[in-house]
Order: C-alpha cells, then sequence, then structure tokens
C-alpha cells in the first residue's frame, strides 16, 4: 500500500493514515475490531475517491495495522481521539463518517464532536455497545474483574481478545438505550446473515438517532464483511448519496 503517512499525537504516539484531498465531504472510514486501513471495504472507497476527484482519509487506529502501540492499550475514548486529531490536522470542510462494525460505534462518538461538520453517517454492520450484548454475563464479569476474554476468531488462526481497558472504556460510550443527539443523514448497511452482529442491532440503531433521516438497507444473504463485489458496489451507491 503506497502514500502511507503519519501523525504524531501530542504524547508522541504515531498513528499512521492515507489521505487523499478533494472535492466534497471528506470520507473518513473507521474500520472494526482489529483491523486496519488496508481491508477491501477501505481501499475501495479510498480508489473510489482518487477516480472521482473526492477527499478521503483512512486510519490505523493506535496498536493495529501500521501504526504504533499496544492493541492491548487500544480503548474507543483513544481512538475517538486519534480520529478527531487527524480530520483537525487534515480535512478542511465537511466530514463523511463511514463506520465498520466496531467503527460503527465509534463513528457514533466521533460525530457527537463533529457535529456542525457532518455531511452524513454510513454504518456497515455496525455494532454500538457490543460489550453489551456480545457478551455473556461470565465474560463480563471476568472483564470487570480485570481479566482478558479470549474468543474463537472466525478470521484467522489466533483468537480475538477483549481487554479490561476497552470494556471499561466502552461502559462509558454505551449509546442504544437512551436518544443519540445525531442530526445529520444516516445510511446503515446490514447483512441478514451476519453471524457476528445481528442486523437488529442497526434497527435499534435508527430507532435511537434523533435524525429524521435514516434509512436501513438489509441485505438478506450478506455476512457481516460485506466485502463480495456486489456488497462494495451497494456500499459505493450509498457513499455517492452524498455527493449528488
Amino acid at each position: 500500500m503506497t502514500g502511507i503517512m503519519h501523525h504524531t499525537l501530542y504524547d508522541g504516539r504515531r498513528v499512521a493514515f492515507r489521505f487523499t484531498d478533494g472535492a466534497g465531504p471528506c470520507l473518513v472510514f473507521l474500520p472494526g475490531y482489529m483491523s486496519d486501513m488496508s481491508g477491501s471495504k477501505a481501499t475501495a472507497l479510498f480508489d473510489e475517491a482518487v477516480a472521482q476527484g473526492r477527499a478521503c482519509l483512512l486510519l490505523d487506529y493506535s496498536g493495529c495495522g501500521l501504526s504504533d502501540g499496544d492493541f492491548a492499550d487500544g480503548m474507543l475514548s483513544k481512538w475517538r481521539d486519534e480520529v478527531l486529531a487527524l480530520v483537525a490536522s487534515y480535512v478542511s470542510g465537511p466530514v463523511l463518517l463511514v463506520g465498520s462494525s466496531m467503527g460503527g460505534w465509534l463513528m457514533l462518538l466521533v460525530a457527537e464532536h463533529l457535529r456542525h461538520r457532518l455531511a452524513g453517517l454510513v454504518g456497515i454492520a455496525s455494532a454500538p455497545d457490543f460489550t453489551r450484548w456480545g457478551y455473556s454475563e461470565e465474560q463480563r464479569r471476568a472483564l470487570a474483574a480485570g481479566e482478558t476474554v479470549l474468543e474463537p476468531n472466525p478470521y484467522g488462526p489466533e483468537p480475538t481478545p477483549t481487554h479490561p481497558g476497552f470494556f471499561a472504556d466502552a461502559e462509558c460510550h454505551l449509546r442504544l438505550d437512551s436518544m443519540i443527539d445525531i442530526a445529520c443523514p444516516v445510511r446503515l448497511l446490514h447483512g441478514k446473515a451476519d453471524a457476528d452482529v445481528p442486523w437488529e442491532i442497526s434497527l435499534r440503531l435508527k430507532a435511537a438517532l434523533r435524525s429524521g433521516d435514516v434509512q436501513v438497507t438489509l441485505v438478506e444473504d450478506g455476512d457481516h464483511r460485506l466485502s463480495r463485489e456486489s456488497d462494495i458496489a451497494l456500499l459505493k451507491a450509498l457513499v455517492a448519496e452524498f455527493y449528488g
């Protein structure tokens, strides 16, 4: 992958990112849990932005991909602040946030700080509050007691860890049980065959948002990744609505 840059934050953290300047709102892609900017959806949207002359920003959260840090130290608050620092430093004008899975949760936290600049939100299998509905009570007790929880990883050989620091921070950012004060247009894409994030979560998110312009698109045979050619074409079409 070419065009990798690094931004140094106030505490010395170096966050890897890619940026292309251009017209329209800047698309800012927020990857999922343990994911990075090299994924197929992020890459497809960046390439589309370059081809269309649109602005686009990709990043790796600290502890992920090409960024500095240890994943065990990662948390929503820290990653939110990294996104906001990059937007403040490199993006002028409106912002279109696109969040995948956990990135769909982080998208809400970033949006709350960018209200006056939001062109819209696009969620892909959005997973807000997954520390509440995605774990058993036994797992939640273990995390609250300071233990790391390991789960089978369907996408790789190593188990997926959830660290107690991430869990404790996430408990401060639950959003689905109260009104989410975001009023911009929102498009939510979710596969009905998603084995990781129930598609009903996108319906709960729609109900919680204050915005009067929220549309949910369900892909009957779509899985969690929504990375097939047809899925990515649908995602591009949803994004294109904000550049009409």
